[in-house]
């Protein structure tokens, strides 16, 4: 076996034993943490589907014309996809288009930052415009998201964050969403200290905690114009 092939499966092995990880310790933190009336919500669910839907096939042109621009300007597949924690903690993979040269998805993942030098040409438009994050309706669709709730992490930020801020779990209690009221809050985006993630955990739980049906429309309502102008969103 050559020197290559022997780092090639050290490399693999190290990576199956930090998803396993990073799996776990969500699992062992999540035990107890029950779903909450959002969750659980017939109602809120069957919107979800008709909605994401509607949103599918109304988006279908942009993301045909998204993902022959991606093509045509970096080498790489169209989609990106990553695990992220949903609902009691379940794993899922999310999808959206691809808009770095990476396709991170480890123990150490680094947040998105302005003028980062990993996100491509078309990236940054589909970024600055949440293009990006249109393939999620499919996610929304399968059940793994919602279109109202706590926006999800990468796994390894999970792990980080949950282990500095105590109320980090609490949101798993809902679905993730597309869209949530920490995003409308202004709690979108890099993460430059500890405090910048608990404001948003606190809007999340907040969320979680007063939902109703007139909240999440007042959530859509905020979001549309930051898909025409939002100054975190890079």
């Amino acid at each position: 076996m050559s020197l290559s092939a022997v780092n090639l499966a050290a490399n693999s092995t190290t990576a199956a034993t930090t998803v396993g990880s990073e799996e776990a310790w969500i699992e062992d933190r999540t035990n107890g943490v029950d779903a909450s009336v959002v969750a659980s919500s017939g109602a809120k669910r069957l919107f979800d589907v008709v909605l994401s839907a509607v949103a599918l096939l109304f988006f279908l042109p942009v993301l045909l014309m998204a993902a022959i621009a991606i093509k045509l300007d970096s080498p790489g597949p169209v989609l990106f996809r990553q695990r992220r924690t949903g609902l009691s903690g379940q794993v899922f993979w999310i999808y959206k288009l691809r808009t770095m040269r990476v396709q991170e998805d480890g123990a150490e993942i680094k947040h998105a930052a302005k003028n980062d030098d990993r996100v491509t040409r078309v990236g940054a438009l589909l970024r600055k415009t949440s293009v990006d994050e249109l393939p999620q309706l499919i996610n929304v669709l399968k059940g793994d998201m919602s279109m109202i709730g706590p926006r999800p992490h990468a796994l390894s930020h999970d792990e980080s964050y949950g282990r500095a801020i105590n109320e980090y779990v609490q949101r798993f209690r809902a679905r993730p969403g597309l869209t949530g009221l920490a995003q409308v809050e202004g709690f979108r985006g890099e993460i430059h200290v500890q405090g910048d993630m608990i404001n948003r955990v606190a809007a999340d739980n907040r969320y979680i905690d007063s939902w109703s049906f007139g909240l999440d429309v007042w959530i859509l309502g905020r979001t549309i114009p930051l898909l025409l102008r939002d100054p975190r969103a890079y």
